[in-house]
């Protein structure tokens, strides 16, 4: 067990680093499982060995002294980029949050396109099928409101709406 006064336990910190940094920067990749990390903490490392004043006590093996400084260097870092990721938005929710929610030119001029072609289907047919139609899908009616409504039964009505949607899925077909 060798002892060392301060200034000679930096010095011989700093050289024993120069000499085992290849060493030490595989082992933080290692640890890590990044190089980025490993090559900041090694250098952070060397700015603590620069920085320091002096220990609490001799140090007994430097090696093991540097090992622990540059890892626990290491597991700070990887903390950090941990909290970071953890409080920053991928690059896909930035754009799901900026995406326009309006529809397309295209579907804007397809779903007008087919609400013409509804309106003149509901032209073509008779009075009291489109109006119960009407009341049914756009109103949403019930098959009784829809019958006193129209003065008739609600077995008539579900005639009607059954008359209505076949003529819309004829008058559909016959225009695709």
């Amino acid at each position: 067990m060798t002892t060392f006064t301060t200034t000679d336990a930096r010095d011989d910190l700093m050289s024993l680093y120069l000499r085992q940094w290849k060493t030490l920067r595989s082992l933080l990749r290692k640890r890590s499982g990044s190089h980025d990390l490993a090559e900041e903490a090694v250098q952070e490392t060397w700015l603590r060995l620069a920085d320091m004043k002096g220990t609490r006590g001799p140090i007994q093996d430097q090696q093991a002294f540097l090992l622990r400084i540059a890892g626990n260097i290491a597991i700070d870092f990887a903390r950090k980029d941990r909290r970071h990721s953890a409080r920053c938005l991928s690059d896909e929710a930035i754009l799901q949050a900026v995406a326009d929610s309006a529809p397309s030119p295209e579907t804007i001029t397809i779903d007008c396109d087919q609400l013409r072609f509804l309106a003149i289907g509901l032209a073509k047919l008779a009075a009291k099928p489109r109006t119960a139609l009407l009341l049914n899908r756009c109103d949403g009616l019930s098959h009784r409101d829809i019958a006193k409504r129209l003065g008739v039964s609600e077995s008539m009505v579900a005639r009607y709406l059954t008359q209505a949607l076949r003529h819309c899925r004829d008058h559909f077909r016959a225009i695709a």
